[in-house]
């Protein structure tokens, strides 16, 4: 087995389609989830203005990379949708709802908070519903010959709860330091308030999921403690964004905010992987006992790497164009 066959490259893939989803539409989902907080109504128009353009494209990698583990890595799908089920359906719901509010409500009057509702409701539910499943990700499935046995609820526990409120916290720190880069004024000093506290929560939280995951997992306690190694790379960079994070709301930067958290959740995610690799099915069946026939993977990706090119030029050309600050009384409508 060679060490960059086709279902490497694959894998790779996939995680660069999910961690391209979580970083560009992590921040929209934040904003959704700050919207009650928000101190009026113009405020929320700047919120919701400053991710009008591009919140639909940044879902493009959804897609990607759910059609990329389909193809890929059937097998996948067979243990993951009747143990994940539920959570995915709540995501989806929750994408949905807070799509239509997005079209919605601007063009209502009369029933505009409901429609402010409905943006909140749908990005906290499907930001919950994302740290869940990977919660349950972590802890594991119940797989008996690639067949889940377990029940349709145990994905919901203590510990995947405790996961789908920090991704919500985490997605919120994100929003308010987008709203730093893309707004000013009164919303940006909002945005500049709440920070510190949000990067306080997601440190908490992260300390303690990080204690809790040896009681969950044994196996990612031994990849991380058997023996000191470049793994340990990966929190340093994250710890250390965090503190440039904190160095940047108190001296009133405006970009550097929303890049440190981006870094924060990069090197948080890469960490995860690393804990896992290459096991894609907790706790034992690896991408190798998951792919499909190598012809098949091969002929997906000869059109996935015509796919990716074109995604990453449109990406960066949209928020090229709707670069700059979203004004009060103004907006991309």
């Amino acid at each position: 087995m060679e060490m960059f066959d086709l279902s490497v490259i694959w894998a790779l893939i996939i995680g660069f389609g999910v961690i391209m989803y979580v970083v560009m539409d992590g921040f929209d989902l934040g904003l959704g989830i700050l919207y009650p907080f928000a101190p009026d109504e113009d405020a929320r128009d700047v919120m919701m203005n400053s991710v009008a353009p591009v919140w639909d494209g940044n879902e493009t990698w959804l897609v990607l990379g759910g059609a990329g583990l389909l193809g890929a890595f059937p097998l996948v799908y067979s243990v993951f949708l009747p143990a994940l089920y539920i959570g995915v359906f709540l995501m989806l719901a929750g994408l949905i709802f807070r799509g239509v509010a997005f079209e919605f409500r601007f063009k209502s009057r009369r029933n505009r908070r409901w429609w402010n509702r409905a943006f909140c409701w749908g990005s906290a539910v499907a930001a919950f519903a994302q740290g869940a499943v990977v919660g349950a990700y972590i802890q594991g499935f119940a797989v008996e010959d690639f067949v889940y046995v377990g029940g349709a609820l145990d994905w919901l526990t203590p510990f995947t709860i405790l996961t789908g409120l920090g991704l919500m916290t985490g997605y919120a720190l994100l929003g308010a330091t987008w709203l730093i880069l893309k707004s000013e004024g009164h919303v940006q000093a909002w945005a500049y308030r709440i920070t510190p506290a949000l990067l306080a929560a997601v440190m908490v939280v992260f300390v303690a999921i990080s204690l809790w995951t040896p009681f969950v997992n044994p196996l990612v306690w031994a990849r991380w403690f058997d023996h000191i190694q470049l793994i340990w790379v990966l929190p340093a960079l994250a710890l250390a964004c965090a503190v440039w994070l904190w160095s940047a709301v108190r001296r009133r930067q405006e970009g550097q905010p929303f890049a440190a958290t981006l870094g924060m959740f990069i090197f948080t995610y890469l960490g995860l992987i690393a804990s896992k690799w290459p096991v894609i099915v907790p706790p034992n069946y690896t991408i190798w006992d998951a792919a499909s026939a190598p012809e098949s993977q091969l002929f997906l990706l000869i059109g996935v790497l015509f796919v990716i090119p074109i995604v990453l030029a449109y990406t960066a050309w949209t928020y090229w164009v709707f670069r700059g600050k979203v004004k009060v009384g103004e907006g991309y409508h």
